[in-house]
């Protein structure tokens, strides 16, 4: 072909700007990430580079020669294509960007590639082709795509005040461009304009299907529109729920979840992906939304699944307006809800997540991660017998002593006798309550575990007040339930003392689980027997947190819990070896000056800012100076950079540091008043070995990347 021939041949004893642009063309067919095809005036490939050939996984020999139309037989409207091509052929207009929709050969998923053409000629003006670039815009038109169908969502839907028409409103805008089934289900209580219970669901309250629709070839649905039915727990649903967070779920006729109508459903649509979202609106739920993509569609993502709450969100400030709320909150709900944390707190040694589920006598059940000094972190669960807001109260009133009493830095059994004695007084305050308040003849009882998790020693030390025994599921898999001595219940008046911590070894990667008994199927005799379910289903330590959790739900048999279902897990993270050092220091009046020295030069390598070093130094001074007058040896430096900057001295004294406010005229005694200024928090942490005085300074600026670590920092 004269025109190939033409558009190959190479420059021979040519200028060298010939010879820079074959380098250039030799570069962009073999290095160039975005696709470039060459077709001759007949539409046929002739050259393609490998950026091109990967998209399309085949050889050059394989695509050389073809007509374009063929080439790309995958193409969405191949005739439209073509025709582009050959009008830029003929009138030499270049076309930039026009998208092309078309099917990934390797993946069997629809593609969206951004194409621009341009008319190939020498310089007497002679065509010979074209020249066509091919960029793959998938991510950022889904995008796109996903931010019109929210615009389109805030534009159709609300436009009436009726819930129904709102719902189907919905589910019209959303298929068939977001979902090929959508279905909304609403409290039955708020299609009638009644309020709707607040907080989580129990598993009474009924839901009316308010609004279907499918593609047109896609008819068939688990439940009829208006039908009425209870919340099952054991499904995604209950879990969105609870929790008020969307859910990306894969579903298949096999899943364990579904029930027959549900199978049957999904086997008949070929259904893939599931998102459910709740409808949310100042912490009360009004119902769902369910979104399915089935057949050939693209499986849903966590972006749809972020589009799906915005959407849910909006839908839900609707059907508020349609029902006329005239009270957002029931006092019970509302306390019980606020009384716990929305997520675990987020730590840099620790990974968490959580399951929390209503039972229907319960109330009680609470869970709660807690920062301590030396980058530990406290892990909490307990459970407060009862139901109600006075259950919900006291659990809040023991949640809140756990978390003053934490930040003493007390041992775990010590916590727990201290935490006892709170209990008996508010057991005390209500028994002294008149005879005929409701609350006189109920005693007041809880248990409750308490574990802290070390990342320097990687050891987690934890003492339980008549709670079930903690399990670690180790990085290897195995599994193993610590042997420990359980205390009596809070709210025990007479009983033997609580029993000596446990300490147990936890290697990086380890998931410790805290639990409830009604995480169970059944009430556990033994504590070393009761957990083999969820060694069962743990013993996946690679597997995400929040996905196991969700195992564990799914994995229950009884439906009917009388207490809350709690729990929580923790995945162990190592500190980097570059964020921690460890000096020993000599007992003398030289030791302050070396600290500071190794202070500065430390925090130097870790890119602290001047004035967070500088106070830190400061800092480090008066804990060393205050160690060698009031301590004992040895004396021992550690700094730690983690979400915070901690500075810790310990020394083998007992003795306990005291802020002491200095007169005018006093030349010392401002030590501990000078770390309280410069320092976010402080205090002392004793040990069997002695005691270490430790504080916190806030870092202003996110980490920056650490430089290697120096021989002092390892010293």
């Amino acid at each position: 072909m004269a025109d190939e021939d033409a558009m190959r041949r190479t420059p021979a004893g040519g200028d060298a700007g010939d010879w820079v642009g074959g380098a250039i063309l030799d570069a962009l067919f073999t290095q160039s990430p975005v696709g470039l095809l060459v077709l001759d005036t007949e539409l046929r490939v002739v050259r393609v580079n490998t950026a091109t050939r990967g998209m399309r996984g085949v050889s050059v020999e394989g695509l050389v020669g073809l007509p374009f139309a063929e080439a790309y037989a995958g193409l969405y409207a191949p005739a439209e294509v073509e025709a582009m091509l050959r009008d830029v052929l003929e009138n030499g207009v270049p076309v930039r960007e026009y998208l092309v929709a078309r099917m990934a050969s390797e993946q069997g998923r629809e593609g969206i590639g951004s194409v621009s053409v341009f008319r190939l000629q020498d310089p007497q003006g002679t065509v010979l082709g074209l020249a066509v670039t091919v960029v793959d815009v998938t991510e950022q038109e889904q995008a796109r795509a996903r931010k019109r169908v929210l615009n389109t969502v805030r534009e159709r839907v609300g436009r009436t005040l009726d819930v129904i028409a709102t719902c189907q409103e919905l589910v019209d805008t959303l298929v068939p461009g977001f979902a090929d089934i959508a279905m909304v289900d609403i409290v039955d209580a708020v299609v009638h304009g009644e309020e709707s219970p607040t907080g989580p669901l129990a598993q009474d309250v009924a839901l009316r299907r308010a609004a279907y629709r499918a593609r047109d070839d896609l008819q068939a649905q688990d439940h009829p529109v208006s039908d009425v039915r209870s919340l099952n727990l054991l499904t995604p649903y209950a879990q969105a729920m609870s929790d008020f967070r969307p859910r990306l779920v894969p579903v298949g006729p096999g899943t364990s979840w579904l029930d027959a109508a549900r199978a049957r459903g999904v086997r008949a649509v070929g259904a893939h992906t599931l998102i459910v979202a709740p409808l949310v609106l100042r912490g009360t739920a009004l119902g769902v939304l369910s979104l399915i993509r089935a057949g050939g569609s693209d499986p849903y993502n966590e972006d749809d699944s972020g589009l799906a709450a915005d959407v849910a969100s909006h839908t839900a400030l609707c059907i508020d307006n349609a029902r006329r709320f005239t009270r957002e909150y029931t006092i019970a709900a509302t306390v019980q809800r606020h009384q716990l944390p929305h997520y675990p707190a987020s730590h840099s040694t620790v990974e968490t997540a959580h399951l929390h589920v209503l039972g229907a006598s319960g109330g009680g059940g609470w869970f709660d991660t807690i920062p301590l000094s030396g980058a530990r972190t406290a892990l909490v669960v307990g459970e407060v017998t009862g139901r109600g807001i006075q259950t919900a109260t006291t659990m809040g009133q023991l949640r809140t002593v756990i978390r003053s009493l934490a930040a003493l830095d007390l041992q775990p059994d010590e916590l727990l006798a201290r935490l006892n004695d709170t209990a008996v007084f508010l057991a005390a305050e209500r028994a002294a309550l008149h005879p005929s308040d409701p609350l006189h003849p109920q005693p007041l009882s809880a248990n409750c575990v308490y574990a802290v998790y070390d990342p320097v020693t990687r050891t987690c030390t934890f003492a339980r007040a008549g709670h079930t025994t903690p399990v670690i599921i180790r990085p290897d898999s195995s599994t193993e339930v610590p042997d420990s001595t359980p205390g009596p219940l809070l709210g025990s008046a007479e009983g033997p003392p609580f029993a000596a911590t446990t300490t147990t070894d936890l290697p990086h990667g380890s998931i410790l689980a805290l639990y409830t008994p009604a995480i169970l199927p059944t009430p556990p005799a033994d504590s070393n027997d009761a957990p083999a379910l969820l060694r069962d289903v743990l013993a996946q330590p690679g597997r995400p947190l929040q996905h196991l959790c969700n195992d564990i739900l799914y994995t229950l048999r009884s439906k009917d819990r009388p207490a809350d279902a709690v729990l929580l897990l923790a995945r162990t993270q190592p500190i980097p070896a570059h964020s921690l050092a460890t000096w020993l220091l000599d007992h003398d009046l030289t030791a302050a000056a070396t600290a500071r020295g190794h202070t500065r030069r430390t925090l130097a390598d870790w890119n602290v800012d001047e004035d967070t070093a500088y106070a830190a130094e400061l800092i480090v001074s008066e804990l060393v100076t205050n160690a060698i007058r009031y301590g004992a040896p040895p004396m021992q430096l550690r700094l730690i950079k983690n979400r915070t900057l901690t500075c810790e001295v310990h020394d083998d004294a007992a003795t306990s540091p005291r802020l002491r406010h200095a007169r005018t005229v006093d030349e010392g005694g401002r030590g501990l008043f000078i770390v309280a200024q410069l320092a976010q928090r402080w205090g002392t942490r004793y040990t069997t070995e002695g005691k270490t005085v430790w504080s916190e300074q806030t870092l202003p600026t996110p980490a920056c990347p650490h430089s290697e670590p120096t021989a002092e920092s390892v010293q």
